[in-house]
């Protein structure tokens, strides 16, 4: 019997038993089941399947310790084997939606919740279940296909994918094969300068829609297929090959993340699975027109990880290039292993697969009205590459642009805090430098913090204009940050007003020079950085209230001053 075929019998076991089951039974171990179907031929399937995951487990315990590679040793390795080579780089980026329901059924898709308790017949494949779309995919298909430059198809359809897995209980998968939503276009970004900097535009060939599959719970006792996944909407978007170094494609996919979460459609959590990234990387020497052969990396959790195992994989593969083995590069799946910082194989890819694409029967076409596009055109918000460019154009530098405009949160608040008037430099820093550090020792978001834009915006006014000190500024801002409250309000109450009044911060200058006299006369003795102790004993007298301006230049004419 072949494996597809235990598959398709184990869907139908999985199927016969869910029939029986009420929705609140609905909680099962597919594998436990199907061992207790002590009379069925297929139980061979559950020992197959064991055997595999017993192997598997056999393999993680034989794993060497975990060693860390350092970064710039890996960098070095590469620039050694790549010089004469070029790498070729794409990615297809499978993006979650965060739609209420799933794409064809009414179930609810929460991460973390337990297995099997978001199921029903739909998604999970039984007989005679019909899939009914759920019209906020197409709307957020389409509003990404216009965020990426994309052309849209008017009339598009679904398809059905055909492989068998345990994940996937209808045998199939709903995606779109021929005929793709949206086609052919690109994606501007910016490379940190502290990797080079500079502008790119990477191409897109496709995005298109489709479902998840659900996935499998790997455990002591055994494994368990959890279908809570199955039919949660999918876009997966498809690169062109235009990127040519690992930091290149970590921030392609950066980008695409801050895209998404501009856009609402989708949270971008990688850790969650919100957003998975495939690599597929080749080279070829420099020169070259021909592409060499494609190895494709999965278990890429992070931007680190997607740069790391590049970097990685093309120093693999010019070495085998450089040593007269490149016929030993094939075409295959390759896994990242973030312990040991090394792509190993998992799966060999002897030809193309063929999924016996087919149209959806149960599915209408997907037909799109031009009003509708330019409806969904119109809603668009600012995306992270206006912005960019925005905030260039008012005179913040690079580095400043690439924090603000990274987090769409952090972006509105720095524009409402412009809105209430504050001045463009200080309010950059002071969200970039204080607020940013609160924020990270509290863990917290800049939506969760109780001061707000307008009081920031006071805040900046009130020492820019003299009110208050920047050292005053800085104690209110942690209170303000933590409590809420006012400026106004903080600064009467604590009597936190600036003196400006050149003879009242006169008369406490003459009271610390006349209480320091030895300190007094080593200065006129030469040790003119006795200046600091004077000016903070005023300071200290003050209650940090004298405008520090106004003080040293007093202070300086009365220490220099003959007597």
């Amino acid at each position: 019997m072949t494996v597809g075929r235990l598959f398709e019998c184990q869907s139908f076991i999985l199927s016969q038993f869910s029939l029986l089951c009420s929705d609140k039974e609905r909680v099962f171990h597919v594998y436990d089941f199907i061992s207790e179907v002590k009379n069925h031929r297929n139980v061979v399937l559950y020992c197959s399947m064991k055997s595999s995951q017993t192997q598997t487990a056999t393999q993680e315990k034989q794993q060497p310790p975990k060693v860390k590679v350092p970064q710039h040793a890996l960098k070095r390795t590469v620039d050694k084997f790549t010089r004469d080579y070029e790498a070729i780089i794409g990615i297809e980026t499978h993006v979650q939606l965060s739609t209420l329901t799933k794409a064809f059924c009414s179930c609810p898709y929460n991460y973390g919740s337990q297995p099997n308790t978001s199921i029903c017949p739909i998604c999970m494949g039984l007989p005679g279940a019909l899939p009914v779309l759920n019209s906020k995919m197409i709307e957020f298909a389409v509003k990404l296909g216009l965020a990426l430059n994309c052309k849209l198809s008017l009339n598009s359809k679904f398809d059905r994918k055909q492989y068998f897995y345990p994940d996937l209980p209808k045998g199939y998968q709903i995606s779109q094969f021929d005929i793709p939503i949206a086609t052919g276009g690109y994606i501007d970004l910016d490379i940190p300068l502290e990797f080079g900097g500079g502008h790119k535009k990477f191409g897109i060939t496709r995005v298109h829609m489709e479902e998840d599959a659900g996935k499998l719970l790997h455990s002591g006792n055994g494994a368990q297929v959890d279908l809570n996944r199955a039919g949660v909407p999918l876009l997966e978007i498809v690169s062109e090959p235009d990127m040519r170094t690992g930091i290149e494609a970590a921030e392609y996919a950066a980008e695409l993340q801050r895209v998404v979460r501009y856009l609402g459609i989708s949270n971008g959590n990688m850790q969650e699975g919100s957003l998975r990234c495939d690599v597929n990387v080749s080279i070829r020497p420099i020169g070259q027109l021909e592409f060499g052969t494609k190895v494709e990396i999965k278990n890429l959790n992070s931007f680190s990880s997607i740069n790391r195992a590049i970097d990685f994989e093309i120093s693999r593969q010019a070495q085998l290039h450089s040593q007269g083995q490149g016929d030993h590069i094939v075409q295959e799946t390759r896994l990242w292993e973030e312990g040991a910082q090394k792509t190993v194989t998992m799966r060999k890819k002897e030809g193309l697969s063929d999924y016996r694409y087919f149209p959806e029967p149960d599915l209408p076409e997907v037909i799109l009205t031009q009003e509708y596009v330019d409806s969904i055109h119109k809603s668009l918000p600012e995306l992270p590459e206006m912005k960019r460019r925005r905030y260039e154009n008012m005179g913040l530098s690079m580095q400043d642009v690439l924090f603000l405009a990274n987090d769409m949160n952090v972006a509105e608040y720095f524009d409402a805090t412009l809105s209430s008037g504050a001045d463009l430099k200080l309010a950059a820093n002071w969200i970039m430098g204080d607020i940013a550090a609160y924020m990270k020792n509290e863990k917290l978001s800049i939506n969760e913090i109780k001061l707000t834009p307008k009081e920031l915006g006071e805040l900046i006014a009130s020492i820019k204009g003299g009110t208050i000190s920047g050292k005053i500024g800085k104690e209110i801002l942690f209170e303000l940050l933590a409590k809420g409250g006012t400026v106004k309000g903080l600064i009467e109450e604590k009597d936190l007003i600036q003196i400006n009044d050149p003879v009242e911060i006169g008369k406490m200058i003459d009271k610390v020079i006349s209480e320091n006299p030895k300190q007094l006369e080593q200065y006129r003795g030469g040790k003119t950085k006795l200046q600091g102790f004077f000016a903070g004993q005023v300071m200290k007298l003050s209650k940090g209230k004298a405008n520090p301006g106004l003080l040293n230049k007093i202070l300086l004419e009365k220490l220099n001053a003959k007597s």
